[in-house]
């Protein structure tokens, strides 16, 4: 039965001959062509990154821009308001202002 073993093993030795120039040369394509994949995601993500970060910066300046525009509202609302309130009282505008000599002995004293 050993003899039958070695028969089969004996047959078995005969493989077949490897290209090993093939092999290589398709490893390093697969290589490149990853390498070339790793690069492109690369400049892909930092697009992406430079992209966000731009937009973060649009987002911060449109919201100081909404915030002093909402200032901006109130007070002119406000004004408006007070502006309207004059008319109602109608108030006039000051162009001089005249003082009024008061002698000293006008204003009314405390007794203690």
């Amino acid at each position: 039965m050993s003899l039958a073993v070695l028969n089969y093993f004996g047959s078995v030795k005969k493989l077949p001959k490897i290209n090993w120039k093939l092999i290589c040369f398709t490893t390093s394509l697969c290589c490149l062509a990853l390498l070339i994949y790793y690069v492109w995601q690369i400049i892909y993500l930092t697009s992406g990154f430079y992209s966000v970060s731009s937009y973060e910066k649009q987002m911060s300046q449109l919201l100081e821009q909404k915030k002093s525009l909402e200032i901006g509202f109130v007070e002119n609302s406000f004004l408006s308001e007070v502006q309207q309130k004059i008319r109602d009282l109608n108030f006039e505008k000051v162009t001089s202002v005249r003082y009024i000599q008061l002698p000293d002995n006008y204003l009314a004293s405390a007794k203690q």
